[in-house]
């Protein structure tokens, strides 16, 4: 067996403890969208050939199994939206030199994110073939191969390591919605390949890096409810983005957020002289409004006034309406009649 996908149904109960029994075979297991709970068993390592590990979205507990890390061929790790806890182990970087992609995001990991995760690029020395977007690239080092990070909704602390630098292929990197504080690292530059970053709901302080305007590549770039400070880097593409990504940091300034930084002079807007022929219009606007409710005040009283306040003119204003509405009605009932005789005849 090649392929083990149960995702998407009702599974309940741990997950079994014999998988020591594929361990020659499994290469994909996607136990996704179910609801196992429980600690993912240490003989899901013995499975040395798996490449794609997907437990997604069930009600798993404890922490990653250290046996794992036998599992040197993963290509993706995608255990996101369980109750899995503890720190974040170093071996995923040391062991699982081919993952491309990894995804904790949504569990209760805690402590600062491993140095680890990002290998030095001197102690490997592979060429590795990698088809990415239709194109095939050669790679020296494992570490091109890394491709997206997501660690969002947990509670990492403490500063993103410079070592993230070394991850030149990383495409993704999603460290929202932790604690993290520190300055965001300069190194961040080197990940040319960048196209989504989101490093907002932490504690991050200091200046944006101005060197991210450099990564061509950056579509979403979402830094808002942080600490950060200072002027707004905007050169290039990031005059693309709007105020939201950057909001919530209270000591940001410049654009896109239209407050003014320490030391900007501002101009005053010198007075537009009035127009002469818009002045006599504006006049006659307000001359032509004022008779209009003159007139209709005095139309109004001047011939209802006299009916609502004077009794003899009220008895022959209502004695007019009688005759009016009988004179009406007796010349609509003739017409009739006689229509009536000239279709008989």
């Amino acid at each position: 067996m090649l392929t083990l996908d149960l995702s998407n149904n009702q599974i309940t109960g741990q997950l079994p403890n014999c998988w020591k029994h594929l361990k020659n075979s499994l290469e994909y297991l996607d136990l996704s969208n179910n609801k196992l709970s429980g600690k993912i068993p240490k003989s899901i390592g013995t499975l040395v050939n798996l490449q794609a590990l997907v437990l997604r979205n069930n009600s798993l507990t404890g922490g990653l199994p250290f046996t794992l890390k036998n599992c040197s061929d993963l290509d993706i790790l995608d255990v996101s939206e369980n109750f899995l806890f503890g720190p974040i182990p170093s071996w995923i970087g040391e062991n699982l030199q081919e993952l491309k992609i990894l995804s904790l995001r949504v569990n209760r990991f805690f402590r600062s994110v491993p140095v680890n995760l990002s290998a030095s690029p001197n102690i490997y020395d592979s060429n590795v073939l990698f088809t990415w977007k239709g194109q095939d690239y050669v790679f020296r080092n494992p570490e091109f191969l890394l491709k997206s990070i997501d660690l969002s909704s947990n509670d990492l602390m403490g500063a993103i390591p410079k070592e993230i630098g070394y991850l030149v292929g990383l495409v993704s990197l999603n460290l929202s919605r932790n604690k993290l504080d520190g300055e965001i690292p300069t190194e961040i530059e080197n990940l040319s390949w960048l196209e989504f970053l989101d490093l907002s709901r932490n504690k991050f302080s200091g200046k944006i890096p101005f060197n991210l305007s450099k990564i061509d590549r950056l579509g979403v770039l979402d830094l808002s409810n942080n600490d950060l400070s200072g002027r707004i880097p905007w050169e290039g593409h990031l005059e693309t983005f709007d105020a939201s990504w950057f909001e919530g940091n209270l000591d940001l300034c410049g654009k896109p957020l239209n407050k003014s930084c320490l030391g900007d002079k501002t101009t005053a807007k010198p007075e537009e002289p009035a127009v002469h022929g818009e002045e006599d219009k504006s006049v006659f606007n307000e001359a032509l409004y004022m008779s209009l409710g003159l007139g209709f005040f005095a139309g109004f009283w001047g011939l209802l006034g006299p009916i609502i306040l004077w009794k003899p003119w009220r008895i022959a204003y209502l004695r007019f309406l009688n005759r009016v509405t009988d004179y009406v009605l007796v010349t609509v009932e003739l017409n009739i009649a006689k229509c009536c005789r000239w279709v008989e005849s």
